[in-house]
């Protein structure tokens, strides 16, 4: 059986989120988070409250949005770059992604047609600097399986697929984990969907906003329902959060004191009471 071309693979120039709006909303009972928490189906979800003394949410994006300014992730010239990237980044840094990135580039293999046809092992070497690369050449080849049984190989028909619905059947794919997933839709799908990584999560417990045994779920829920549903927003606090994390806020010897952070601190936030 033949198989048909993949489609709708242009992209112009560099991804980038599109511009804030220039007003932040108030600090209204719909931003501010509190510790206690409701049941919804199976996953218990941040409730909304004034009563709650913690500052909201937007306070921490307007304070690193004021240190470091935008933040232009995620780079990609395409959305199924963006794809690749969000892929080949698990458990590793970007600086580990990018020369696997311009190997693709360079072998013109940046096109799910061009992926599902390359040999498994020409792919594994290619993106082996991006570690475990044999696991991420199979997850990259389930994709483009997935993208061309289940979306005729059009992004952009995958794009149109409800974004509750695409969410599941993105975590059906091989490889494909509820962060990848949220990378892929907010990043490469422009919708409204928070990404957690160990950075949001270092952020929130430190801040005495998160207890260290919160699921992925929960805190998704938490900075969803504490924000407005902004896909712009969403991109830039990601990655401003991820700026902050990779410099300041380490798993170890944290430099708190240099953070544009540390003035939220709850030992900060107490005394200046």
């Amino acid at each position: 059986m033949s198989r048909g071309p993949f489609v709708d693979l242009n992209g112009g120039g560099r991804y980038r989120a599109k511009e804030m709006a220039s007003a932040a909303p108030s600090a209204s009972a719909s931003l501010v988070p509190q510790r206690f928490v409701g049941v919804r189906g199976d996953i218990r979800t941040p409730l909304l409250t004034a009563a709650f003394t913690a500052r909201p949410l937007r306070a921490y994006y307007d304070a690193l949005f004021a240190a470091y300014g935008p933040q232009h992730w995620w780079p990609g010239r395409t959305r199924f770059e963006i794809i690749v990237g969000a892929i080949l980044v698990q458990n590793t840094a970007w600086t580990n992604v990018e020369p696997a990135i311009a190997n693709l580039r360079r072998a013109k293999l940046l096109r799910p047609g061009a992926i599902e046809t390359v040999p498994f092992g020409k792919l594994a070497q290619l993106i082996r600097s991006s570690g475990y690369f044999r696991q991420k050449a199979k997850k990259l080849k389930a994709f483009v399986d997935f993208l061309r049984k289940e979306h005729h190989g059009s992004l952009t028909k995958m794009f149109r697929t409800p974004t509750a619905a695409l969410r599941e059947q993105l975590l059906a794919v091989h490889g494909i984990g509820p962060e990848t997933a949220d990378a892929i839709l907010l990043y490469a799908g422009g919708r409204p969907m928070f990404v957690v990584d160990a950075y949001a999560r270092r952020m929130l417990e430190r801040h005495g906003l998160a207890e260290a045994h919160r699921g992925y779920e929960y805190l998704r829920q938490f900075f969803e329902k504490n924000l407005p549903a902004d896909a712009a927003l969403y991109n830039e606090f990601h990655a401003l959060i991820v700026h902050a994390g990779k410099r300041y806020c380490r798993a170890k010897n944290p430099r708190c004191s240099a953070c544009a952070l540390h003035s939220l601190l709850p030992e900060n936030d107490v005394a200046s009471t």
